[in-house]
């Protein structure tokens, strides 16, 4: 497992996230707080406070390089 931290400041950047993370078969959580949520849930990631930075976990056994490039623009 992999931890970045993220920022998701905008309604365009929420759609666009989404859709970068779904071409992977990852699992992948965001967390704010206590709050743990599918990060590939548009309506959960909606439920968050959006004007704080927010970690990602990416589930991935293997190396996630690729990964981390696709979320080089939303990594803080």
């Amino acid at each position: 497992m992999k931890t970045v931290t993220i920022s998701l400041n905008s309604i365009d950047k929420v759609k666009a996230f989404v859709n970068d993370i779904t071409k992977f078969d990852y699992d992948f959580d965001l967390v704010s707080g206590r709050y743990v949520i599918d990060a590939k849930s548009i309506m959960g990631i909606f439920s968050l406070d959006l004007s704080k930075n927010i970690e990602l976990n990416i589930h991935a056994e293997n190396d996630c390089d690729e990964v981390l490039k696709v979320l080089a623009p939303y990594i803080v």
